[in-house]
């Protein structure tokens, strides 16, 4: 129900999710759930503590850049560079490299200094000859930090990238093939406005966190393009519904 209602209703959907909680509190993807449905309601301390027991419980750093935007939301963007440095982002997997590059420049940017987020971003997946699943969000934040830089023609460029990318992608769902997909560029005259990525977190939402498919994983779509503390409570097993908040039902 969390994962049905979070982005019509991001309210009703955290109530599940502490509802979730109460009865399966010590579950990896429970507490997960409770965390992105309270980053969705623009609750970042209770998204920030969440995260920090889903990653005490699962062991894994997969919700790091949520967890350095959530920092950023409460207005802490040194605390969140500093979070964003303590994990070899090596070890990481592509797409939450990528996510949390996004985040460290949005810090940069909080702190006035995009010629310092702009270089947050230029990694190696800055791709722009192949579209991956994370490719339009990362083009979107690298193109908003060009124009905070004043570097217009460079955003423009980035821009029609973007909607290039967003095409071969969905041209590959619509074929169901997800293999690579050759694409004409083509001059673009005009371009919707964008803002810089975010942690694209909805599809983060699932029955399990070790089993999710491709999508939500945000990894392994590709298209060639043609380019010039446990604070919910702690849980009581034998009174699992000893938490403080309301919850549906």
């Amino acid at each position: 129900m969390a994962a049905l209602l979070v982005d019509e209703d991001p309210e009703t959907a955290n109530l599940h999710a502490l509802s979730a909680a109460r009865r399966a509190g010590r579950v990896a993807v429970v507490r997960e759930t409770a965390a992105i449905t309270a980053y969705r309601t623009g609750d970042f301390a209770t998204a920030l503590r969440e995260l920090r027991t889903y990653r005490r419980i699962s062991g894994r750093n997969d919700q790091l850049p949520m967890m350095v935007d959530c920092e950023r939301g409460l207005g802490r963007p040194e605390r969140a560079l500093e979070l964003g440095r303590s994990v070899d982002r090596a070890a990481l997997e592509t797409p939450v490299q990528v996510e949390l590059a996004i985040a460290m420049s949005g810090a940069r940017l909080d702190l006035g200094n995009p010629t310092a987020a702009l270089g947050e971003l230029e990694i190696p997946q800055l791709d722009p000859s192949t579209a991956y699943s994370w490719s339009p969000a990362l083009y979107s934040a690298y193109a908003a930090t060009l124009e905070e830089l004043g570097r217009q023609d460079e955003a423009d460029e980035w821009w029609a990238r973007v909607d290039r990318a967003a095409a071969a992608l969905e041209e590959a769902a619509d074929d169901n093939a997800w293999e690579t997909v050759d694409v004409v560029e083509e001059e673009v005259e005009g371009h919707d406005e964008h803002g810089a990525g975010g942690i694209d977190d909805t599809e983060q939402l699932g029955d399990d966190t070790d089993e999710r498919d491709d999508a939500d994983q945000l990894g392994g779509d590709t298209a060639e393009l043609d380019d010039p503390d446990d604070e919910l409570g702690e849980i009581d097993d034998d009174n699992p519904r000893d938490v403080e908040g309301s919850a549906a039902d």
